[in-house]
């Protein structure tokens, strides 16, 4: 019996001995695709509250561990969350390997292609904002008909209203005018010149993958044109996984919004077809009188074919078709009621582009390319007593190399734009006949230097014709260079800078409100080109914390001086001419962008600052219609394929009218949500839910409704606006 007893005691204290031993496992955490290591991954015991986070090998040790089976799971940020069931002591090899699989909804690790170096956005020289799938679809189910939104809710873009009755607006970066920022799809300019002034309007973000942002002069690769910038609306590409999709949207503003979606690789060919159609009978929350939200009826087809011929060779043909019929105005001829001695505005477009590419690597390190574009657009403005009527024929052309080498990435090419304007027989007492041709060079290396430097550094050439009146025989020349320096896995910076130029040209926000009644086209033997200068700064700082929170921070400095901007002014005899301001714009100031990221939440701030002035004679003014001060705040509850409540806040500070006086500024707020059960999606969006808009600070426009003269836009009309619909996911 006592040895019995003796050896049941033994037992007992041994066992209590080996569950008390503590005891550790090291986790090396890694790129489930290039197996490099993350820095800043953490690893929790969900058992308990203990856990760490990777250091710059990817490396993290948990000890004092008592003995046990524990769940352990591994998170980074751009991840999917990876879950291991692990016995301490560890009986595998240690470092235990965890590879984490890329997940479809967070910001840092995205490629992108508008650089041309197909870099992830940490790693780029240039400072690169990207939109990322999941936002899009977010802000699909508050605006499905048009991109505004998408880009008004990111820091640091202003959309500007310019026709209080038919809706047209561009789009500001860092406080210039939406025509110094160049408007891309899968790299090609479809929507310059006369084609641009309803373009965001008409651009639905249904079928597009990722729009990528490009701030400041990126003239090397894409044209003068981009002197605020850029903007690229990256479209869906086929996979093997079939995608078919359906989305119904109606709102209390009287949109209806219908579109659907198919993509499907089979084989060597691949297929994306997209349509949509979209709705507005006219909309006035005011009573004033005069359509908030203009009638229109307007139909998308965008369909995209691709031939994967081997594995070296792809050849891609795509087109884009709008048509579309907009009426603003007052209501009474809206509607019918009065149709005789009442303004309005009436936009008919007629849109069909095609793009095709060729690319062929030669090799893993060299890839060609052979793009084409080509736009038709049929488009007439009418408003009482004028008919402005004509067809744009615009086309781009673009053989283009990409070469990776012991010194980098090599890009370098030549393109040619071709761009005329025919006006109909009309009213016009200036015939408006356009032509503007421009071939162009560029060469564009990027390269690391050490582990911390990398540079981007290239040069551009275009000869344009007609000449300019201020340069030699027509010839631009740009350069531009970007530097990314990384202290340490957490800190980095950006320094770019560049140069640019824009061509004279008729169709600027001024000519399109006056519907360009008596605006004469600019003459090229006087008239100068407007150049510019500019330089950007950046700071960008990433780290978890409490080991679960991930934190990012970006500051962003920036300044763009424009040489002899173009003006509209008015002469003795009524008619409208352009001329160079004797002096410059200069635009500077700062964005901020701070995120805190916590499954399930997220939270977004953000807050610009410009200072736009004109200086002219000695004289220093501000740039009518910039808000200085902009704030935007969001938090988004959300868990992937299942469910997303958000609330959204932004404010914009009081800006200076054209006629020297001062809007009001003003708050808007926001929330929304969606379901999803199975391949169905419930949505539903209440935007500015406390009716902030401009007519309730008084009248919009002086004068009689039938001859109306408007105010500035520098608020919304539109009001409280609540949307409600499905989307379904085959």
């Amino acid at each position: 019996m006592i040895p019995a007893i003796l050896s049941l005691v033994i037992t007992i204290l041994v066992s209590f001995q080996f569950e008390s031993q503590p005891g550790s496992v090291t986790f090396r955490i890694v790129d489930g695709e290039t197996s490099l290591p993350l820095a800043g991954a953490t690893v929790f015991i969900r058992e308990s509250e203990r856990g760490g986070s990777a250091d710059e090998e990817g490396m993290v040790t948990l000890r004092e561990l008592p003995y046990g089976r524990y769940s352990f799971e591994f998170r980074f940020v751009g991840y999917e969350t990876s879950f291991r069931v692990i016995d301490i002591p560890a009986s595998e090899p240690q470092p235990v390997i965890v590879r984490l699989e890329h997940e479809h909804d967070h910001l840092d690790e995205i490629t992108v292609s508008t650089t041309r170096t197909t870099r992830s956005i940490e790693d780029s020289p240039t400072r690169v904002e990207a939109i990322t799938l999941e936002e899009i679809e977010e802000k699909a189910n508050m605006r499905p008909g048009d991109i505004r939104m998408l880009l008004a809710e990111s820091t640091g873009i202003q959309v500007q209203q310019t026709s209080p009755v038919s809706g047209s607006s561009n789009f500001r970066i860092q406080g210039l005018d939406g025509r110094y920022t160049q408007l891309l799809i899968d790299g090609f300019p479809l929507y310059d010149g006369f084609s641009g002034g309803l373009s965001i309007m008409q651009i639905p973000p249904l079928d597009l993958q990722q729009v990528e942002i490009i701030k400041g002069s990126n003239s090397t690769l894409y044209g003068g044109g981009a002197i605020a910038g850029l903007v690229n609306l990256i479209s869906k590409q086929p996979s093997h996984h079939r995608e078919v999709s359906f989305l119904a949207n109606a709102s209390t503003s009287n949109n209806l919004d219908f579109s659907g979606f198919y993509s499907e690789k089979t084989g060597n060919i691949g297929v994306t077809l997209f349509s949509a159609y979209n709705r507005n009978p006219g909309y006035d929350p005011s009573g004033q009188g005069f359509s908030a939200v203009p009638e229109y009826d307007r139909f998308t087809l965008n369909p995209k074919l691709i031939w994967y011929v081997n594995e070296r060779t792809h050849i891609m043909a795509a087109s884009r078709i709008t048509i579309e019929d907009r009426l603003g105005g007052d209501m009474l001829y809206i509607n019918g009621e009065d149709p005789g001695g009442r303004y309005f505005e009436q936009h008919n477009t007629r849109r069909i582009s095609t793009q095709f590419s060729i690319d062929h690597n030669f090799s893993d390190k060299t890839t060609l390319t052979l793009k084409n574009s080509l736009s038709l657009l049929d488009r007439s403005i009418q408003v009482p007593g004028f008919l402005f009527d004509g067809n744009q024929t615009a086309s781009f052309s673009e053989l283009s190399v990409n070469h990776k080498s012991a010194y980098g990435i090599w890009s370098a090419g030549f393109n040619l734009w071709t761009d005329r304007f025919d006006e109909r027989a009309g009213q016009s007492t200036t015939p408006q006949d356009v032509q503007t041709d421009i071939v162009g060079a560029f060469i564009q290396n990027t390269a690391s230097y050490t582990e911390k430097l990398s540079v981007e550094a290239g040069i551009r050439a275009d000869l344009v014709r007609p000449e300019p009146g201020n340069d030699l025989n027509g010839l631009f020349v740009l350069p531009r260079v970007s530097a990314l320096y990384r202290f340490d896995s957490s800190w980095s910076m950006r320094l770019g800078g560049g140069m640019g130029y824009k061509t004279p040209g008729i169709f600027t926000d001024d000519a399109e409100n006056r519907a360009f009644r008596n605006v004469a086209p600019p003459d090229f033997s006087t008239i100068k080109a407007e150049k510019s200068y500019g330089l950007n700064y950046d700071v960008n700082f990433r780290t978890v914390l409490a080991d679960r929170i991930v934190f990012r921070f970006n500051q962003l400095l920036f300044v763009t001086r424009l040489d002899h901007p173009l003006m509209l002014m008015q002469d003795g005899d009524d008619v409208f001419r352009f001329s160079n301001m004797d002096g410059f714009i200069r635009s500077l100031g700062s964005e901020t962008n701070v995120a805190f990221i916590v499954d399930p939440l997220k939270l977004f701030f953000g807050y610009t600052h410009i200072d736009a002035s004109q200086h002219q004679d000695g004289f220093v003014s501000r740039v009518p219609l910039n808000s200085p001060h902009q704030i935007n705040a969001i938090l988004m509850l959300e868990e992937h394929d299942s469910y997303r409540l958000g609330f959204e806040a932004y404010y914009y500070s009081p800006q200076k009218l054209t006629d020297s006086s001062t809007g009001r500024g003003y708050t808007i707020f926001g929330i929304m949500g969606e379901k999803t059960w199975g391949i169905v999606t419930v949505f539903a969006n209440f935007e500015n839910i406390f009716d902030t808009r401009q007519t309730r600070y008084g009248l919009i426009y002086s004068g009689t409704r039938q001859n109306p003269e408007f105010s500035d836009i520098f608020a919304p009309l539109e009001g409280r606006y609540v949307n409600i619909g499905v989307r379904i996911k085959l």
